[in-house]
């Protein structure tokens, strides 16, 4: 099918009968209180690009509180899940969404690993199948912190720092960590960080929006089209820690090479599917160099595709099979099971236990770098 430019589509939206951005897009990056928190007041920067487009980023967490973008008929509406405060960001019902992960994202096996011989204790903060494991940073990771905002009124982006101190969550080092969120006029929101350290560490920083592309939060994403450009997957025990093998996906439910349903085979018998509820694996990219394309999520009823480019080796997607309607999050809307899910660009899970795994080691003198754009379309 055709894909439909969202420039056309806006601008039909716009003599239709106006929109909700006004008569003219603003300029400038608009920035408003998020609310207050222990740490101090938070704010959300809002970047509009020329097509309507409009992201709203936070700086606690370095969070994309919410993606606005329109269906093939040119409707605007928020695809992501998340709160309407900070406060909610830093509930203990909050599953990290749109957080910036860090410093380690996706698990490392019982909190633990070495690095030059030494021995270093991480908080064990989760326990898929009843096995503890460190996740997504630990108990209080770069989700949680309070980033300094940069605004770049030039180049339509916001760039947030933190500084993690030596020992902080058990990590080694002092770790300062720029990211970056740019929407461009091309419809693509990138998120781009760069990290150095003064001593040895181990870190895989990653973006974790939730995504519904039907812009109704309480319906379900298993009718979503999915692709991902993979053909290996990483198998897990019971805890959802990898094995250390890459299996093939040809012939499972894993093969996502050409366009399916989430739901088409997610309740099939296989053994990976069941350890993990559902889908909460690493699936192993191509080789390629640079930035390539890693997956495409469609939803078939509004035509609104998303489309996730990375420089990594692996993307984690996860089909939201922890969401339990407990969650109160935007407008108080309680998001069902599976009603969104995460596409996060990353290295391999728990890769400092796993020589054979692309290194997560970070030394002094290098630059840590992770780039993943997400690109809107409508068709």
């Amino acid at each position: 099918m055709k894909t439909k430019p969202l420039m056309t589509l806006m601008a039909a939206t716009l003599l239709a009968g106006g929109s909700q951005f006004g008569t003219a897009f603003a300029d400038k990056i608009a920035v408003e209180s998020f609310g207050k928190i222990a740490a101090g007041e938070t704010q959300v920067f809002t970047l509009t690009n020329k097509n309507g487009l409009r992201a709203r980023i936070s700086d606690l967490g370095a969070t994309l509180v919410s993606m606005e973008i329109p269906d093939k008929a040119g409707k605007i509406a928020d695809v992501t899940h998340g709160f309407d405060n900070a406060e909610g960001y830093l509930s203990e019902g909050n599953p990290y969404f749109g957080a910036t992960v860090g410093r380690f994202g996706n698990r490392i096996a019982n909190g633990v690993f070495k690095l030059n011989g030494k021995e270093y204790t991480l908080a064990t903060n989760n326990e898929p199948g009843g096995i503890p494991c460190h996740l997504h940073g630990g108990k209080v990771g770069f989700n949680k912190k309070m980033w300094k905002a940069e605004p770049k009124e030039d180049k339509n982006a916001v760039t947030f720092t933190y500084v993690s101190e030596d020992g902080e969550e058990g990590y080694p080092g002092t770790l300062t960590t720029k990211v970056t969120y740019t929407l461009t006029d091309a419809n693509e929101l990138k998120w781009e960080v760069e990290a150095t350290t003064d001593a040895p560490t181990v870190l895989n920083i990653v973006h974790h929006s939730y995504w519904n592309l039907s812009g109704d939060p309480t319906s379900l994403i298993n009718d979503h089209i999915l692709t991902l450009n993979a053909d290996k997957y990483l198998p897990t025990n019971a805890g959802l820690i990898p094995t250390g093998k890459q299996d093939p996906v040809a012939n499972t439910p894993m093969d996502f090479n050409k366009p399916t349903a989430i739901g088409a085979r997610v309740g099939e018998k296989f053994e990976a599917l069941k350890l993990g509820g559902g889908y909460d694996h690493a699936w192993v990219l191509k080789p390629g160099n640079g930035v390539r394309l890693a997956a495409r999520l469609k939803d078939p009823k509004s035509g609104r595709v998303m489309e996730i480019s990375t420089d990594k080796p692996a993307i984690q997607f996860y089909g939201g099979n922890f969401l339990d309607g407990t969650v109160a999050g935007k407008k108080g809307v309680k998001y069902p099971f599976r009603s969104a899910c995460a596409l996060e660009t990353e290295g391999f899970p728990d890769a400092p236990n796993h020589p054979e795994f692309p290194s997560a080691v970070l030394k002094p003198g290098e630059t840590y770098k992770h780039v993943m754009i997400h690109k809107f379309l409508a068709e």
